[in-house]
């Protein structure tokens, strides 16, 4: 799929493709109560299965004002939310699907997607390890960045949906780099930093302690800061730092960025103190790309007045905002 950098939509309100992601999961959900708190605030199309939408709806007492842009591609037969199923895998991969046709057609300006099954997806034969990595094959964007954020932290990961065994093998003095740079860029276009400071964690505990406890700081990590602050003379680039004192630092507006070595070193901290507002941003996209900060939930599927839309919430303003920012640079 080609997809080109299309000029934003000079409209007054931002237009918003939003999926339903796995229609077994809470994404129905969560998208009907999201935009009953947020209709006003964009233009939105919402993207999945018109039945679902409205079954949730009813029970939730909910009344649908926003365009639907139905796939019709879950027999009702099908429908048995909470659990993983082929067939949710398929439909959530086909709404992204069209998703990024709207894109294409510049007839959306950003995306939010709710959370999927990578196990479904997987089991309906799409190898990919989440949407970040779909996204990335679709576009032909390799070097797409994962920024994890709540309102109190914000945080870069140089590595993404992998074991902990191959973290070490993944990473490369170049890798660290390109990561930085981008970060810094994501921090200017999408949120209007002007002068970015960073905190780079280590991979092991205490950041190696200088090369006691692991190689990977002095070997890594070390030259590409240090390269790194030659290049980008002035700027706030620290590290590498042991995670629990860059986070901390962060926290106390020291950094305006994490630079987080693997998947869970930001996740916990996030989760800690703020799940209801994170946030998963995909940078390096034709578009912005938002995505709430939490699974499908298949427990509480069938228990919709459970499900908290909170985090989509937060997703949905952050895409607004960001591609308002990227409007204006």
């Amino acid at each position: 799929m080609s997809l080109k950098n299309n000029p934003i939509s000079k409209s007054s309100k931002i237009r918003v493709a939003l999926t339903i992601g796995d229609p077994l999961g809470i994404g129905p959900v969560i998208t009907l109560k999201a935009l009953k708190i947020l209709s006003n605030k964009a233009n939105f199309t919402i993207i999945g299965s018109r039945f679902v939408l409205e079954k949730k709806a009813k029970e939730l007492g909910i009344k649908i004002t926003n365009e639907i842009l139905d796939l019709d591609n879950l027999a009702k037969k099908d429908f048995s939310p909470g659990k993983i199923d082929v067939n949710g895998g398929r439909a959530s991969i086909e709404y992204l699907g069209k998703a990024l046709e709207l894109l294409v057609k510049n007839r959306a300006d950003c995306l939010v997607t709710c959370p999927i099954s990578k196990e479904a997806i997987n089991q309906a034969g799409f190898k990919f390890s989440g949407h970040t990595e779909y996204l990335a094959d679709k576009t032909n964007r390799k070097d797409l960045l994962m920024v994890l954020l709540n309102d109190k932290l914000k945080f870069s990961l140089l590595t993404r949906h992998i074991a902990i065994k191959g973290v070490p093998r993944a990473l490369t003095k170049k890798d660290i780099e390109k990561n930085i740079l981008k970060s810094v860029e994501c921090l200017k276009l999408l949120f209007s930093v002007k002068e970015p400071r960073l905190g780079v964690c280590g991979l092991n505990p205490h950041a190696s302690d200088n090369g006691l406890i692991g190689k990977e700081e002095n070997r890594l990590f070390l030259p590409a800061i240090r390269d790194l602050k030659m290049k980008l003379r002035g700027m706030v680039i620290e590290g590498p730092l042991p995670a629990d004192v860059a986070i901390f630092r962060a926290f106390k507006k020291d950094y305006d960025c994490v630079i987080a070595a693997y998947h869970d070193q930001a996740l916990i901290p996030l989760k800690l103190t703020g799940a209801e507002t994170g946030v998963n941003l995909t940078y390096g996209l034709p578009f912005v790309r938002t995505s709430p900060l939490h699974g499908t939930a298949f427990d509480i599927a069938k228990k919709p007045h459970l499900a908290k839309p909170d985090s989509l919430v937060a997703a949905i303003k952050l895409a607004i905002k960001c591609t308002l920012n990227r409007r204006k640079a």
